[in-house]
């Protein structure tokens, strides 16, 4: 069976009834997409500035540790070689040395800064390495002086102490050369010890006098030294302490306290500034809504009057139905029926807009047929009572 056109006209209706709804379904579907890009976006844009304003707190908190850390502790260790001078132009042949060793020692770092902080104790050691010759094994005890001078040039300090090699056997001495023989011959080893002398215990440093460098004296003409090292230690105590032995737990507890207290500091002033903005936005409200408080009464006050004369207008139009309502009836047959088409059209005294203009306007229709009517019949009445008085 073929369709009908009345098919086709139906199937063409159906399909443009439904282009419309795909139309605003898609433009539907945009909108939201759209909405929800922007807010995306403006996520994405939140979540960014927070994680620079992190980072950003984050290098601050790690950079002020850093300033902390460099200025509060002093230098933990120093060390710096020691270069012995002596004289050799003696006239006696029993010793090879004509004056004690002497050297001069600067402590200063980079010839410029100074390597001690004041108030704080340090431990100055020097060390001797010398060779376990007979020579040093027939010296015994001898003496090392230190004399500490400021850059005035007077010496601040004076301090003196004894030392020696430690004593070996010749049985031990020789079982030790057997033993490390191979280690001897190639050189990797020596026969040599290590005399570590404590020049001072806890050493600090005068804030009028700083010291810049030191005088090592070796009171022994006989003493043979392979080289000599002064080692400065810093005595650390209280928070120094933990700052020097625990390093990292006490790097990341103060970078994350003043991580802490610069987002609090952040996080109160944005919101003082929130707090500051709202309240003059609502001051600002306030005084606009009292300069606008007079115009709101005016705009009051005409629809009152509006409202007034309405009501007004109603009461005259009750008072004219009561006054026609008042007007004797002539007795004529024509504005009886007048009068039924009046009283169907007469208007009540009810509140409306749209309903009391078009009864206002029925009211002075009808009036208007009314006093028409009334002329009639006035007339009539005259005609007849004119008629009358001439029949007499």
């Amino acid at each position: 069976m073929q369709p009908t056109v009345e098919e086709f006209d139906s199937e063409d209706s159906g399909v443009q009834d439904v282009g419309p709804q795909i139309n605003g379904l898609v433009v539907q579907i945009l909108e939201t997409m759209s909405v929800l890009l922007l807010r995306i976006r403006q996520k994405l844009l939140e979540i960014s500035i927070l994680i620079c304003v992190i980072l950003l707190v984050f290098w601050v908190a790690l950079f002020l540790y850093g300033s902390f850390y460099y200025s509060f502790m002093p230098t933990a260790n120093f060390i710096t070689p020691v270069y012995f001078f002596y004289r050799t132009d003696c006239l006696s042949p029993h010793h090879s040395l004509c004056s004690f060793p002497v050297a001069n020692v600067s402590l200063l770092k980079n010839g410029k800064h100074q390597v001690m902080t004041y108030g704080q104790p340090y431990r100055i050691t020097l060390e001797l390495e010398m060779p376990e010759s007979p020579a040093n094994q027939e010296l015994g005890m001898f003496l090392v002086k230190m004399n500490p001078y400021s850059k005035a040039g007077p010496i601040v300090d004076r301090s003196a102490r004894s030392a020696m090699l430690h004593y070996r056997s010749s049985l031990l001495q020789a079982l030790g050369t057997v033993a490390f023989s191979p280690l001897l011959l190639t050189g990797a080893s020596e026969q040599k010890q290590s005399v570590m002398v404590e020049l001072y215990s806890e050493f600090k440093d005068d804030s009028y006098n700083p010291i810049v460098g030191a005088i090592i004296e070796i009171h022994s003409q006989r003493i043979q030294i392979y080289r000599a090292h002064l080692y400065i230690f810093a005595h650390f105590t209280g928070i120094r302490y933990l700052l020097y032995h625990f390093p990292l737990i006490s790097a990341l507890i103060g970078v994350m306290s003043n991580f802490t207290f610069l987002s609090l500091i952040i996080l109160l002033s944005f919101l003082q500034f929130n707090l500051g903005g709202r309240r003059t936005r609502g001051k600002a409200v306030m005084q606009q809504e009292e300069n606008n408080e007079p115009d709101d009464v005016n705009d009051q006050s005409e629809p009152q009057d509006e409202g007034k004369a309405p009501e007004r207008f109603d009461d005259i139009g009750c008072k004219s139905v009561e006054a026609e309502e008042s007007i004797p009836d002539v007795g004529v047959e024509e504005s009886e029926d007048d009068s039924i088409e009046l009283a169907e059209d007469e208007p009540t005294c009810e509140a409306g807009d749209g309903e009391m203009i078009l009864r206002h306007r029925n009211l002075s229709q009808s009036m208007l047929q009314s006093s028409q009517v009334l002329t009639d019949t006035t007339d009539k009445t005259y005609q007849n009572s004119v008629g009358v008085c001439s029949s007499c």
